[in-house]
């Protein structure tokens, strides 16, 4: 790769991390091809990139944003997953993938500034989608807005049964 070319791969990557929601780095040597692939073809579907980058070029386009933080893990063939989209997602596909290739070891990431071990990317992983956690939201305010008709309601409903009572009571 010539100079130039190394230039413009540092200028797009600096601005693909300066925008990206979560970065996660991962080893992947003694992955097939295939399994490469396959793997940048699941990552696509959730909005994520996957791109394998030398880690000097790399430590270079960090400078000057949150990505610095991972120059301690830039040691060996390391790939760069960037997710643009929802992080949880992205995550699940790549945790889900690496449980079934043992090739793929997940070293570190970063989210919003703050570096994510292996084990809280997987916490991360396990998290409902935001789709779902909106929906509980949604149900939780909508349980709490049907518990208040039901109870003021219910001194109604109590007048009411007692007037009929009474009416009952005096028809016979």
């Amino acid at each position: 790769m010539d100079r130039k070319t190394k230039e413009n791969v540092v200028a797009e990557l600096h601005e693909k991390l300066k925008g990206v929601k979560l970065a996660v780095l991962a080893n992947y040597s003694g992955m097939s091809v295939a399994k490469i692939t396959a793997l940048r073809n699941e990552l696509r579907k959730t909005g994520t990139e996957m791109r394998v980058i030398k880690n000097t070029l790399l430590r270079i386009a960090s400078k000057d944003t949150d990505f610095v933080v991972l120059d301690d893990y830039l040691k060996g063939p390391i790939a760069v997953i960037l997710s643009y989209g929802d992080a949880v997602e992205s995550t699940k596909s790549l945790v889900e993938f690496a449980k079934k290739n043992a090739e793929l070891e997940i070293k570190a990431g970063l989210m919003s500034g703050r570096l994510l071990s292996k084990d809280q990317i997987s916490v991360l992983a396990d998290l409902p989608s935001r789709e779902v956690l909106l929906s509980r939201l949604l149900s939780v305010m909508l349980g709490t807005q049907t518990g208040l008709v039901n109870v003021l309601s219910g001194v109604q409903r109590n007048l009411v049964q007692v007037l009929e009572a009474y009416r009952t009571k005096k028809a016979a």
